[in-house]
């Protein structure tokens, strides 16, 4: 699949302990793996199953990308972007549903409708190659707000305005690791580990019969390449886990550096004392809006909204500007760590 669903390369804050799999049998067949690339970042994908899933795996892919893709002109989002009259799908019907909620309960931190003003940074799926003035920013304001869009009954999306346009890459990583994660179920796997470009679908057990062991990364900033230092490493299963981070994201421009999350608020980059946030929830797609919203707020409001929803875990990462040093603060129930 050679058509990307984010044109820059999606950086791995996260990462899974993939053990040998070779020979690892168990009731419902052996645990079998598949890697690649897809929207321009990598796929890791563990599963215990008695044949081999992978081209349910690429259609599944190939899907999202047809429905949620901006990069892709003929995508159902494209067409919508572009002021179509098309019905939604249940693939973004079920996206939208949860951006609106989560929206909400970020206190609008979290917006899919922010696209034109990713775009005019310089970070979305058009450039405009120009830091923009803040007459161009407040041109674009109007039409951002996704509590202001809804479906109506006959499947259409209904805008805030008619120049109103969607990107869900915040979410489409996430979403996508949970429909392959549906579809190897509906194939009888319970046991899988669905990775795609950090975000991660967990179920059942790993080859040793734990939990999945899965890697967070310290945060290193790096815009070229990309470092993994291992921060903590937290057994997880039965649940999705992502990671927001601005250190591996930015860029330099003649008033300083600017990082792509873009306050809806304000219409600039978000300028926050987080430099990354971890979220467990009980799907990837909602732990990645999660991860997300919490980079357009510092962290005692990061904190605040994650102890407010029930089944939502966070790890947030700040920087300390005396040393350089980061400190890190955890939900209660965040999972116990290892070095």
């Amino acid at each position: 699949m050679n058509t990307n669903l984010r044109h820059i390369l999606i950086p791995l804050l996260i990462l899974p302990l993939v053990l040998n799999l070779v020979g690892c049998k168990g009731a419902g067949g052996s645990y079998r793996s598949i890697q690649g690339g897809v929207w321009n970042t990598t796929y890791n994908i563990s599963y215990r199953a008695d044949r081999d899933l992978r081209d349910s795996v690429i259609a599944v892919m190939r899907q999202v990308e047809l429905s949620l893709s901006p990069f892709c002109d003929s995508s159902l989002i494209s067409r919508i972007n572009r002021g179509e009259e098309v019905r939604t799908d249940s693939l973004l019907r079920r996206i939208f549903s949860a951006s609106l909620r989560v929206n909400s309960q970020s206190g609008g931190a979290f917006d899919p409708t922010v696209a034109p003003l990713v775009n005019l940074w310089g970070f979305g799926y058009r450039n405009s190659g120009v830091e923009p003035s803040q007459e161009m920013i407040d041109s674009i304001m109007p039409l951002v707000g996704i509590a202001g869009c809804r479906i109506d009954d006959e499947g259409l999306i209904v805008k805030k305005s008619p120049q109103t346009e969607f990107n869900f890459s915040a979410i489409t990583k996430g979403y996508g690791c949970d429909l392959v994660g549906e579809m190897l179920r509906r194939n009888g796997c319970e046991d899988y580990m669905v990775e795609i470009g950090g975000e991660i679908a967990l179920a059942g057990k790993n080859p040793r019969g734990e939990k999945w062991h899965i890697m967070v990364d310290s945060p290193i900033e790096n815009d070229t390449a990309i470092v993994h230092e291992r921060m903590t490493v937290i057994e997880l299963s039965d649940a999705g886990i992502a990671t927001s981070g601005n250190y591996r994201n930015f860029k330099t421009t003649a008033s300083g550096r600017i990082w792509h999350t873009i306050s809806p608020v304000s219409g600039r980059p978000a300028h926050t004392d987080l430099l990354s946030a971890t979220v467990i929830a009980p799907n990837a797609m909602l732990a990645d809006a999660y991860a997300t919203s919490c980079m357009a707020m510092n962290r005692a409001e990061a904190i605040a909204m994650l102890e407010s929803i029930d089944g939502v875990e966070g790890l947030l990462v700040t920087l300390n500007p005396a040393d350089s040093t980061f400190t890190t603060t955890a939900t209660k129930g965040f999972p116990a760590g290892k070095r």
